[in-house]
């Protein structure tokens, strides 16, 4: 199981770690990347690899 995080003050939404994530456990909310179904993360860290602005911590909990 992983936990993953999305820091909002780092969050620009451009939308890119939504669209690469192959689960979809990202929605666009308020303008910023958002967990919905963090229980769905496969810890492929591919949401961060995507991220430009270091937003985004996946751990293994």
């Amino acid at each position: 199981m992983y936990k993953i995080v999305v820091d909002p003050d780092k969050c620009v939404g451009d939308e890119e770690c939504i669209e690469v994530c192959p689960v979809n456990v990202l929605q666009l909310q308020n303008g910023r990347a958002f967990p919905v179904r963090k229980d769905d993360c496969i810890g492929c860290e591919s949401c961060i690899q995507v991220c430009d602005y270091i937003a985004i911590t996946v751990t293994e909990v």
